[in-house]
């Protein structure tokens, strides 16, 4: 079976996931979450086996293949929250943006080559993907926070409102996600320092500046959280703000390089 076929199947599998866990948002039907992630599991299984053949086995950090890694690693997550605290409407969100990014991979994206590593920069990438992928998520929740007390203030209490989980629930998985997302990035840059040997010859100075102050951002709003209780559009704004500084520091320079100048990263 050819990893374009694999790409075909596990893109419609993605996009099924997302309708299926659409239905009770859209006031259409009873929730299915077990088919729901049932098929994005499948799909998610699929996808390893198309990064592993396109990519050859390998980490590939190239500007599209880097994009269907984390995709692949934010949808995993999502099957993961979802299996202990059902959140309907980040599948939602997060399977159809996957399957749009297994597409550009499989079928636009030019090819490209892996460059060899060492353990020691396979562990600090390693930690470095698990870490925006769930502060990827943290992010999703925050958007899913605001647009709850936004429709809460205004009394729209429509059926995919109540489709969604209690506020507090919603609250709650943020925190927890942005606490387990902030000791991961804490380890990207302590593995960073210890195996990153040349950051300027390996265009990582910005990458680096950057992934501290989303690191900073993310600190403060969890010291504001426990020593202030900070909550509600605050911690919506510096989740989102961190997790802006964190795409620029993931992908900003990558985008520059292979995008606009053409230059191998």
């Amino acid at each position: 079976m050819t990893t374009h076929l694999l790409a075909l199947i596990a893109i419609v599998l993605y996009l099924a996931a997302a309708g299926v866990l659409a239905r009770p948002l859209l006031g259409s039907g009873q929730p299915l979450n077990r088919l729901a992630l049932g098929l994005a599991g499948v799909a998610v299984l699929l996808h390893a086996g198309i990064l592993l053949g396109i990519h050859r086995g390998a980490l590939d950090l190239h500007f599209f293949a880097a994009l269907s890694l984390v995709a692949f690693v934010v949808s995993a997550l999502t099957l993961l929250v979802n299996a202990s605290r059902p959140v309907a409407a980040l599948g939602v969100i997060v399977f159809p943006l996957t399957a749009a990014l297994v597409a550009v991979d499989s079928f636009l994206a030019p090819p490209t080559l892996p460059q060899s590593m060492d353990w020691q920069i396979k562990l600090h990438v390693t930690v470095a993907l698990v870490a925006f992928g769930v502060l990827s998520i943290a992010a999703v929740l925050a958007i899913l926070l605001a647009i709850q007390e936004r429709a809460l203030r205004h009394r729209q209490f429509g059926r995919w409102l109540r489709a969604l989980p209690p506020l507090t629930l919603t609250e709650t998985l943020l925190f927890r996600l942005i606490s387990a997302g902030f000791v991961l990035l804490s380890l990207t840059l302590l593995t960073g320092v210890l195996f990153v040997d040349n950051l300027f010859g390996q265009h990582l100075v910005h990458k680096t500046v950057l992934s501290i102050v989303a690191w900073l951002v993310f600190g403060v709003l969890l010291y504001g959280r426990w020593r202030h209780g900070w909550r509600g559009s605050r911690a919506v704004n510096l989740t989102l703000i961190g997790m802006a500084v964190l795409v620029l520091a993931f992908f900003g320079s990558k985008a520059v390089l292979e995008l606009v100048l053409h230059r191998p990263v």
